[in-house]
Order: C-alpha cells, then structure tokens, then sequence
C-alpha cells in the first residue's frame, strides 16, 4: 500500500478514535441525554420530540433515545452530525462561560448544527446575536468541557 495511502487510513482512525473525546461532556441526567428527547428529529421534524427507551443508543458517555429506529440509526451512523453542540448544554451559557441545564424545546439550527437553550426567552437573546453568541462559545467550550 502506498505511503500517502497509510497515513490518510491512519488519519481517519485516528479521528475515528477521538470523536468522542472531540464532542465533549454530554449534559445528562441519571445517564439519559438531553433529557430524552430525540436529537434528530430537530433535524428531520423541526420540532423537539420525545424519545423513547425502546430506541436508546449509547454514545459519549450517555443513553440517548430517539423516536423511531430510523433515527436511531441516522444518529448511530453520524452522532456528530446530530447531537447537540457543547453536550447539549445551554449554548448561550457556554457563550457567557457556564454549562447550564436545557430546556428541549428551546432549540435552532444555524447552519447545520443543533443549539439547545435554557429557556425560550433565552432562545429569544441568543436569536439576538447568534452568530456573535456561536463564537464566544466556541471560544469558551474548551474550557468548561473537562469540568
């Protein structure tokens, strides 16, 4: 096998390997993310949907349900591309440098990524500025991550 063949191989296991880690903590209660609801039928439905324990998958650290076993496996095939950014922490606290709890159906979309707020009036300040608020939570992720 080519060189150049061997570390791209190499590469992608590698990020295989560390997505997990790449995600971060997962805000969960009692091992149950996001407080049970469905991380991609936000995507799929454009409404926050209940999951249920009969279509429960494990990643990063936490039990994740989902509506259908069609979503199930969508999330199972492609997590990143469906679970919440910050672990599914309030990304408007993150932007203030907190992990603050979520309310499910205080959520958007911004290009492609899912945000979950506390509260529809904090949906209503981060809606103010979100792109604004994606930077400065972006920016302080890293350091509440570990905590």
């Amino acid at each position: 096998m080519p060189r150049a063949a061997c570390l791209v191989l190499l590469l992608l296991l590698l990020l295989l390997l560390a997505a997990p880690a790449l995600a971060g903590p997962v805000n969960e209660k009692g091992g149950l993310a996001i407080k049970g609801y469905d991380p991609v039928a936000y995507f799929t439905e454009a409404r926050a949907v209940k999951g249920s324990p009969a279509h429960a998958y494990a990643w990063n650290g936490a039990t994740w349900r989902f509506a259908s076993a069609e979503h199930r496996d969508a999330f199972a095939a492609a997590p990143v591309k469906y679970a919440p950014r910050y672990g599914g922490f309030c990304a408007y606290g993150v932007a203030q440098g907190y992990k603050v709890d979520i309310d499910p159906e205080a959520w958007s979309i911004v290009d492609g990524v899912l945000y979950l707020n506390y509260s529809q009036s904090v949906k209503r300040d981060w809606l103010e500025d979100t792109n604004g608020f994606i930077a400065k939570a972006d920016a302080a992720w890293p350091g509440l991550a570990p905590k």
